[in-house]
Parts: structure tokens; C-alpha cells; sequence
């Protein structure tokens, strides 16, 4: 069956209750203030089979501006939009400022009646019909028909039914596949029966004894019943107006505002990234840091507006920014809200929810811009692609994708299987993480990169742990990630695994024979260098190619015994240290003391103090010598 949802619109007292109440006959105007008064306070309801069979559900808002809420809350939904101008009053503020908010929330057809035709001339009407053609031009109500009815005598209902008919007929149907939810406009009990909460189905289908959650509260309830437009039945969908008793859930914990949904569809946040229409006549343009009631669905907070490297938004101006809302909301991805200024209660701005469960931004960054515009300008697919890139090595679960795109179940699946060729998808207990394959490929390069730098350095290792070389990779990343593209590598040939070791397949080892003989030349080397030795660098710099092996064999020939570091930059053959031992012992045979002067003729006086200091201290720390103010005496004989 076709379904619809048509709202009324307009100014006070404009004929809308009555309008609904002739084509239904129910009268919405429930309460006892408003029988009172006469005006509409709160959102009624009522629903019309139209001739095709379409069901056609009415929601008829207030009119009067002390409601505008209420007025946006009806709004949430709407299919089709029957705007009201009163023959006798013509064009109102509210007339204007209701069809901005259905133009802001992105409506996109309705018919326009003129009311109160019994109550006028002919000519009259005429003038009336000519200033409301005037007034809708550039709105989306331009080409809809205009026409006009009499509550009172009933002229015109027909063609009124006859234009809601074919409007209806070419509503697409919403879809039902999406995750169930509903914004609840109205929350009561019924004796016997306990929790009752109303609204508009704006997406999917609820069933009996579903379980369904309440947010942002985080309530989990359970259906016990359904009713639409005032009958039982088993399921309800997008596009119907809904009264669903829920078990597990008191009255006094829910409110107009909340919604209900399945769990799991919807995240609350206090930060979201919207794009944002000014309306074209807005007296003072919206500031940075300007606060404004933000609506969404039937949700009404405090939020301040915080713009990208600008100081405000003029008139009619179209721009990105972030709302940063006083109370958690729940919201998709393409959801649409309004903005009013609080300080002279009027509408001022309008737009769509772009990242629904955004972070705060710093406002000054270029980037941060960019990536906003980024949201609004790619569809889902590019922005699938995009967040994964981003997110690098770290990749998205499947869960916070479909909340992110507010995209689920088969469509999100739909989308992942488009791009299966640029996405890996690896499964993690009960979790399904997304990674990018450019992330894939950098982590791929910057692996062997570390890898070849690390051969480069120590070409006598045997390789690198996993750990060990997961420590070297320049950005945090997933476990599953790094193992999963580990074991890639090893299967095409470019690493290989020798027990707990990793190391590039065409790496060259240098074979034992290479080594023993370098480690031999080396030795040879700090042999030949005597009491003067250079610096170890610039020892190794003489095997040039080879530079890179002999700088590892040095530690093991200094672990060995074979080299004795005696200062951070001299390094000696223990053979020569052994002769300087000697000479001194020797020296002591016939001399009780030891001079540097001594030290000096000793060493053949080829010895500048840049040596002789390092070596006495060396004799003194072997505990040979034992300084005594200038000069040293022997500590212990053969």
C-alpha cells in the first residue's frame, strides 16, 4: 500500500484544523485550551484513504509563532505539504516562515489552498491567488497548484482530494529496509495497557515483540503492541504516522525528542558537522560562536555554531561548519534541522547533517575545512574510500562504518562489494574491521623499507622479530593489520621467516668465511695503529664497502678481549696494551716511581699526552698502577 504523510502549513488562524477536519473529519485540536482559544497549540492527527488507496496520513502543526517548535516537530517526516493562506488575510509572517522551514527541511512538493473563499469576492480571491504566485516564486511550491476551498460550504474539497491524490501517487515509497526509527512527537499511557509513545516512521519497519531502544537514553524496551491511525496491526512502516506500546519502559523517562530505534543504529554525539543555508532576509547575519535552537526530527537544543577560518555567515550564504549541541542528539548522515535565534525567536538558518558523530575541530586549521567540505561533497562510495585512507593502519569496524555513512545492512554491503577490490576486510572475533588497500600498500612498503634499512645496519643479523619490527612502523596500527599483511609478504616471495625471525628475501648474507676473514683484517688493522691509534671510525672508514660488516664485527672482538676500548674514542689491541704493561712493570724493577715524563720515554716519546693520560688511567683501573698526586707507583707485583 502507497503511504503518505501529508502536513498542513501557515499562519494562525488560517483555516488549517479545519481544512483537515473536512477532508477526515476528525477534528485534531484535542485539548481543552485549544477548544478554548481556538487556535492549534499542538500537533493533531489524522489519516484519509484518497481515492487511489493511498493512506494518507495528516499532521496539522500550530500556526502561531510561540510554537514554531511543535510546528518542526510535525514538520519531521513529511511527504507532502498543504500550504494554507487565508482568503480574507492573505500572505502572514508564519505563512513565510513556515514554508522556509519546509524549504530548510527539505520538502519538495505540496499544493497551496486558499481558505476562507466563502468569506470573499471573487475578484477578491483573484488578487489573493495573484499575491500568492508572486510569493512562492523561486520556492519549491512555484508550479504547484493553487487552490481554494471553503471549510464552511465544502466547495472545492473535491479537487482538493482529486490534486492530494496525484501528488501522493508520485511519492516514492520509503524505504523499509532501512533500520526502523521514529522520533516521538507524543508520549502517554493507557490504562491496562502502561507506555504508549507516538510519532512519524521515518524509516524502516517495527514489528511485534521487537526489541527497540530508546535514545539517547540508551533504554532497551520491547513492543507489545502497534496501532495505526487507531487500528491493531503487526508491523508498521516508513511513512506511517505510529502509537507503539512498549514493556520495560516508564512514561516519565521519555519525552517528545527521544527516539526509537533498533539498538545499535544510532550513536549520540554533541559534536556534529552540518552544511548550512542562511536564509535570504535574515536581519543580522549568524556569528562564530553564536548560540542557536537547533531542531532536528522533534528534538529541540541549545547549540553554538563554529565556522571554518571565518568571523559569520550573511544572508543566503551556503557554508560548512560544526555545531557544537548543549545535550547529546542522535541523527544520520543527510538528516535535515533548523536554526533559530533565540534572542528574537526567528528562523534564521537551515541545512544538512553531514557527519553525524563528528570530534571537536580546531576552527584555524585549513585541513579541517577540507575534510568538512569533503563530507559534503562526496557521495558514499568516495567517502567510504576516503575514511579508510584515512584511518591508515588502524582501519574502521564494520559497526562504526555503518554509523559513520548511516548506511546498514544490505546497502552497506551493497557498498562495501563495489569497492571490494580497493578494501581488505579481515574478521576479528566477532568483529568485521575495514582497512584501505593504499593503507595495505604503505604499511607493505614502509615494512620492507624498515626491513632493508635494518639489513643495511646490521648485514651479520638474521632479521627482526614481528614485535620488535612493529616497533620501527611510524604509525599505531592493528594487530590483525600488520599480522594479516606480514603473512602476504612471506606468501609472495619477499620476506621469509626463519623461526621468530623476519628478514628480506633478497637480502645477501655475507657467508662465515667473508666474516673471519674481515674480522682478521680488522684486527690486523687496530694492531698495526700501536700507541697512537686513530679514532675506531676512521679505522673502519679504511674497509669502505665493507664498512657496514666491520662496524658489526668490532663488538664482538671487543666483547672477545682481542680490542680494549680505554676512552670513548681510543680503542687499543690488547696486544699493544699487554706491551705497555710490560714496559711499565719492567720500569719498576729499577724505579720506585713513574712520571708522565717517564711514561713518555718509555713509549719511545712518540706519545702526545692525548694518549699517555687515557693509558695511565687505563693502568690505574687494571689496578697496576696507583696515582699518587703527579706521579704513580707500582700497585702489585708478577
Amino acid at each position: 500500500m502507497q503511504r503518505v504523510i501529508i502536513g498542513t502549513a501557515g499562519h494562525i488562524d488560517h483555516g488549517k484544523t479545519a481544512l483537515v477536519k473536512a477532508l477526515t473529519g476528525i477534528d485534531t485540536d484535542r485539548l481543552k485550551e485549544e477548544k478554548e482559544r481556538g487556535i492549534t497549540i499542538d500537533l493533531g492527527f489524522a489519516n484519509l484513504t484518497l481515492p487511489s488507496g493511498t493512506l494518507a496520513a495528516f499532521v496539522d502543526v500550530p500556526g502561531h509563532e510561540r510554537f514554531i517548535r511543535n510546528m518542526v516537530a510535525g514538520a519531521t517526516g513529511i511527504d507532502l505539504v498543504v500550504l494554507v493562506v487565508a482568503a480574507d488575510e492573505g500572505i502572514m509572517p508564519q505563512t513565510k516562515e513556515h514554508l522556509e522551514i519546509c524549504e530548510l527541511l527539505g520538502i519538495k512538493d505540496g499544493i497551496v489552498v486558499i481558505t476562507k473563499k466563502d468569506l470573499v469576492e471573487e475578484e477578491w480571491l483573484e488578487l489573493i491567488k495573484q499575491e500568492v504566485k508572486e510569493f512562492l516564486k523561486g520556492t519549491f511550491l512555484e508550479k504547484a497548484p493553487i487552490l481554494s476551498f471553503s471549510a464552511l460550504t465544502l466547495e472545492g474539497k473535491e479537487e482538493l482530494i482529486k490534486a492530494l491524490d496525484e501528488k501522493a501517487t508520485q511519492i516514492p515509497m520509503k524505504p523499509s529496509s532501512f533500520p526502523f526509527r521514529l522520533p516521538i512527537d507524543g508520549v502517554f499511557t493507557i490504562k491496562g495497557f502502561g507506555t504508549v509513545v507516538r510519532g512519524t516512521a521515518i524509516s524502516g519497519r517495527v514489528t511485534l515483540n521487537q526489541i527497540l531502544e530508546v535514545y539517547p537514553k540508551g533504554i532497551r524496551c520491547k513492543v507489545r503492541n502497534i496501532q495505526v491511525h487507531g487500528k491493531n496491526v503487526e508491523e508498521a512502516l516508513a511513512g506511517m504516522r505510529t502509537a507503539l506500546n512498549l514493556q520495560g519502559v516508564e512514561k516519565e523517562l521519555l519525552e517528545r525528542g527521544d527516539v526509537l530505534a533498533e539498538p545499535g543504529v544510532l550513536k549520540p554525539s554533541q559534536w556534529i558537522d552540518v552544511k548550512i543555508q542562511v536564509l535570504k532576509d535574515i536581519k543580522l547575519p549568524l556569528k562564530n560562536f553564536e548560540n542557536f535552537l537547533f531542531y532536528v526530527g522533534t528534538t529541540e537544543v541549545l547549540g553554538k555554531m563554529i565556522l571554518f577560518g571565518k568571523e559569520k555567515l550573511d544572508a543566503g550564504e551556503v557554508d560548512v561548519a560544526q555545531l557544537f549541541l548543549q545535550n547529546p542528539v542522535v541523527v544520520w548522515r543527510g538528516d535535515r534541522f533548523i536554526l533559530r535565534r533565540p534572542s528574537d525567536n526567528t528562523t534564521v538558518a537551515g541545512g544538512k547533517i553531514l557527519n553525524p558523530i563528528s570530534f571537536r575541530r580546531k576552527r584555524t586549521k585549513p585541513w579541517e575545512r577540507k575534510e568538512v567540505e569533503l563530507w559534503s561533497s562526496l557521495n558514499q562510495e568516495e567517502l567510504l574510500k576516503y575514511l579508510l585512507e584515512r584511518r591508515g593502519f588502524l582501519g574502521y569496524s564494520e559497526d562504526e562504518l555503518q554509523l559513520m555513512l548511516s548506511t546498514f545492512r544490505e546497502d552497506f554491503y551493497n557498498l562495501i562489494s563495489k569497492l571490494k577490490e580497493e578494501i581488505i576486510s579481515l574478521r576479528e572475533g566477532e568483529k568485521v574491521i575495514y582497512f584501505s588497500r593504499k593503507a595495505q600498500e604503505k604499511l607493505r612498503e614502509e615494512i620492507i623499507n624498515k626491513l632493508k634499512k635494518y639489513h643495511e645496519a646490521n648485514p651479520l643479523g638474521l632479521g627482526l622479530t614481528k614485535e620488535l619490527l612493529k616497533t620501527r612502523i611510524s604509525s599505531p596500527l592493528s594487530e590483525i593489520f600488520y599480522h594479516f599483511t606480514i603473512e602476504e609478504l612471506i606468501k609472495e616471495g619477499f620476506l621469509i621467516k626463519e623461526k621468530e625471525l623476519l628478514a628480506l628475501k633478497d637480502f645477501k648474507r655475507i657467508d662465515s668465511e667473508e666474516v673471519l676473514r674481515l674480522k682478521r683484517a680488522l684486527e690486523k688493522k687496530f694492531l698495526e695503529e700501536g700507541f697512537c691509534p686513530r679514532e675506531p671510525e676512521e679505522i673502519l672508514l679504511d674497509f669502505k664497502d665493507n664498512y657496514q660488516v666491520v662496524k658489526e664485527i668490532l663488538p664482538s672482538l671487543l666483547r672477545e678481549g682481542t680490542l680494549v676500548k680505554v676512552s670513548e674514542k681510543l680503542i687499543y689491541h690488547h696486544f699493544i696494551l699487554k706491551e705497555v704493561e710490560n714496559r711499565v712493570r719492567n720500569f719498576f724493577n729499577n724505579n720506585k716511581e713513574l712520571t708522565l715524563a717517564d711514561f713518555r720515554n718509555l713509549l719511545e716519546n712518540k706519545v702526545s699526552r692525548k694518549y699517555l693520560i687515557p693509558l695511565l688511567e687505563y693502568l690505574d683501573k687494571q689496578k697496576i698502577t696507583l696515582r699518587i698526586g703527579d706521579k704513580r707507583v707500582l700497585r702489585k707485583s708478577f
